[in-house]
């Protein structure tokens, strides 16, 4: 097992409007990027469990092959810049997909 993390090269958030946040994730090599799809362990049902959203709110999961990586986006609980909002950017939200595990 590796967390995602330590098998990426890049890891991150973003917002996708002031409504989503995009998060991506980079592979060095073939080998890694195909063992992390392979995996089946990064689904909508898994973003949704991370960001505590429901599936429905994941709106796109897709692996690009030639990027070596993954998007996924999905609706945000507080829109962008609100009085609630505590990372107007979006880019502090990567974390929790960082720590995911990858057999």
């Amino acid at each position: 097992m590796a967390r995602l993390y330590d098998l990426a090269k890049v890891i991150r958030s973003k917002n996708s409007g002031p409504f989503e946040i995009t998060l991506d994730a980079l592979f060095g090599d073939l080998a890694t990027y195909d063992r992390v799809k392979r995996s089946g362990v990064i689904t909508r049902e898994r973003i949704a469990a991370l960001y505590c959203v429901p599936v429905s709110d994941v709106t796109t999961l897709v692996f690009f092959d030639p990027a070596l990586g993954f998007k996924a986006t999905f609706a945000r609980k507080t829109s962008s810049g609100t009085c609630l909002d505590r990372d107007v950017y979006g880019a502090q939200q990567h974390v929790p997909l960082a720590n995911v595990e990858i057999p």
